[in-house]
């Protein structure tokens, strides 16, 4: 028999488990996170009415999306794109070996800046050595995946959510340093001005547990408004 303090601590448990979100984004619980929000934000439900369900945005996990991501950092995602269509025509197949035996010369036609080259290689020789280990990152929870990104070099905030949120597939991650999202969290909520990673933090706090749909969300409204005009 359980005595009264252990009885409370399974109930408490229970009610967790009831009202925790699910650990990876699927077909139907992608579902189930639209219709929670736009039941409590009645924004968040106009950008379903008008522009249909957002897309899930997935990535396979692994070292190719580590390196298209890089890619993606600070240019458009149509060039990043290019850059990674010719990395897989040069090498075939997306390896951490494989990309370790491009020079210089030949990553430079591919498209990646000096800095980008670095920060590529140091995540392929990582994966080689055993120091990172891309498939351990889906046993760990979202703080423990994040800051085994973040210790790779060029892989910081945002970097990090993207992989979190497209490649594990995880529910609740926001990734406030997003100018895009940042702006159509503006435009959504009629804001005077663009809100700040640490403002677009508390704003999003609303939307637990299931911030990473309600990026999908607002990213849709960006693309598709823009779209339009």
């Amino acid at each position: 028999m359980f005595n009264e303090g252990q009885f409370s601590r399974i109930f408490r448990q229970v009610l967790n488990d009831m009202h925790a979100g699910p650990t990876i984004l699927t077909e139907k619980t992608f579902s189930r996170g639209l219709r929670f929000l736009s039941g409590r934000d009645s924004d968040l439900a106009n950008i379903l009415r008008e522009w249909g369900p957002p897309p899930m945005w997935v990535r396979d996990p692994g070292f190719p999306t580590l390196i298209l991501i890089i890619l993606e950092q600070q240019v458009s995602l149509a060039s990043a794109r290019a850059a990674f269509a010719r990395l897989g025509t040069a090498i075939k197949t997306i390896t951490p070996r494989r990309f370790l035996r491009l020079d210089n010369e030949a990553l430079k036609a591919v498209g990646f800046s000096r800095q980008k080259k670095t920060y590529a290689r140091h995540i392929a020789q990582a994966i080689v050595a055993g120091r990172f280990d891309p498939v351990g990152l889906e046993r760990m929870d979202d703080a423990a995946a994040r800051a085994a990104l973040i210790q790779l070099k060029g892989i910081g905030s945002w970097s990090a959510d993207i992989y979190l949120m497209m490649a594990l597939r995880r529910p609740d991650i926001w990734p406030k340093d997003d100018l895009a999202l940042a702006t159509a969290v503006q435009e959504v909520k009629g804001l005077d001005s663009r809100p700040k990673p640490d403002e677009l933090e508390i704003l999003g706090a609303a939307w637990q547990p299931w911030r990473a749909v309600a990026a999908r969300m607002l990213w849709h409204f960006y693309l598709s408004t823009r779209s339009r005009s």
